[in-house]
């Protein structure tokens, strides 16, 4: 499921990070103890999740360490074809895009702005973002080492929403099929 992904997006694509990780009010008091208090968004101690997603409605999605600049710059360069659009918002981890060959929009969130006239958002995106955590949330928590198996699951079945289940599972056979063969 994880390498059933295109291997570059282009076009259109919007690129933005979220945090993975529960509410505070549910976490077990050993963390409640290391952390004073519970801090939302970036500098928060959930695990970052970065995402690129085509606006043809294929999304990408990997766990990252930080969401600086250093560490999106080469996600954004593996998978995005040079020329593309890349519409994000305004944080400062993807200033420069624009001089690595992409053409750079950007929607800036603080100001109350979600989308402009000529179509530039991360809406679609955002909807993967709400998609994955309520798919998460009615697991009823998950260990962090099962984390990257779960967002792998989750972002197959929303780039294959469209199949019906049993197309899935016929899908999902043959592609397995083929990459035991493979190896």
């Amino acid at each position: 499921m994880v390498q059933d992904v295109p291997a570059v997006f282009e076009g259109t694509v919007e690129v933005d990070e979220t945090y993975l990780g529960g509410q505070w009010k549910n976490k077990r008091h050993a963390v409640k103890c290391r952390h004073s208090q519970a801090k939302r968004g970036r500098g928060t101690t959930k695990q970052p999740v970065f995402g690129i997603l085509c606006r043809s409605g294929k999304v990408w999605a990997e766990l990252i360490d930080g969401v600086e600049a250093k560490q999106l710059e080469p996600k954004i360069l593996k998978q995005v074809k040079q020329g593309s659009i890349v519409c994000s918002d305004t944080w400062r981890g993807y200033t420069g895009i624009a001089a690595k060959g992409y053409v750079h929009r950007l929607v800036n969130h603080g100001k109350g702005q979600y989308a402009d006239a000529k179509g530039n958002h991360i809406n679609g995106l955002e909807g993967f973002w709400g998609y994955l955590k309520r798919k998460l949330s009615a697991k009823g928590g998950i260990r962090k080492k099962h984390l990257p198996l779960y967002l792998g699951e989750y972002v197959w079945r929303y780039n294959h929403r469209t199949m019906d289940f049993k197309e899935q599972e016929t899908y999902l056979i043959k592609t397995s099929y083929q990459y035991i063969r493979s190896e």
